[in-house]
This record gives C-alpha cells, structure tokens and sequence, in this order.
C-alpha cells in the first residue's frame, strides 16, 4: 500500500472509530436512563462503526450490514484476527438491534443490553488495537 493510501484509510478508520467510541458512550447514558430499546441500537452501531473502521484499512466497503458483518465474520473472526466468541456476540447484538427496533412486542432485559454494550466495548478495543498495529507496520 502506497504510502497516502495508507494515509487515507487510516483518517477513515479513524473517523469511524471517533463514530464508534461516541455510539458506545450514548448506548451507555441510554442504558443508564433505562432506555434499553435505545441502549441496543446504538451498542449495536458502535459495533458495525467498529468493524467498518478496521474494513477502511483494507478499502472495503459494503451497502448493506448484513454484507458487511458476513465478510467479517469470514475473513477476520474465522482466520482468528478476532475471537470466535465475539462473532458470536455480533450476531446475537444484529439480532436485538433489529428485534428492538421493528417488533413493537420485543422486551429486551437490562442484562442482555449490557451483553451488547459489552460486546461493543470489546470489540471497540480490539478494533483500536488492530488499527494501531496497522499504523506501526513498516
């Protein structure tokens, strides 16, 4: 990668990774005024902000989410980049997020919205750490 390449992708990566840190700040406030629906859909966007972040080191990008988090799944959580049990964790925080969203009888429990805010933590972390080993290369 030439050098302002490199330059580009990591401003990228670390613009979303700013989007990330501040959706999991407001998923946390959310959570802390007892507005779970609200707590799940920002976790889960301080996730997909998180995974999108480490794809801009590579320049990929998808249209759709579920694209998105397939190729990740593929390429860094089955290769063993990241934990196994967090692919995991992203699927279970893609399925609340939706049932929080559109299905008007979904009631999420206060210990399943911290599960995602934990997970968005997590992966936030580890997303932080790839994109400075990424930085320190050559």
């Amino acid at each position: 990668m030439r050098p302002e390449e490199k330059k580009r992708s990591l401003e990228l990566a670390g613009y979303r990774m700013d989007i990330a840190r501040e959706d999991l700040q407001v998923a946390g406030e959310n959570m802390a005024a007892g507005h779970l629906r609200a707590a799940n859909n920002r976790a889960y966007y301080s996730i997909y902000h998180s995974i999108t972040a480490v794809l801009a080191l590579e320049g990929t990008a998808f249209k759709r989410h579920k694209d998105t988090l397939a190729y990740f799944n593929k390429t860094y959580i089955r290769n063993g980049i990241f934990p196994k049990t967090l692919g995991r964790q992203i699927s279970t925080a893609e399925m609340v997020r939706h049932a929080s969203d559109y299905n008007e009888f979904y009631i999420v429990s206060k210990e399943e919205t911290q599960k995602q805010i934990s997970c968005a933590q997590e992966l936030l972390e580890l997303a932080e750490q790839y994109i400075l080993d990424f930085k320190n290369k050559q």
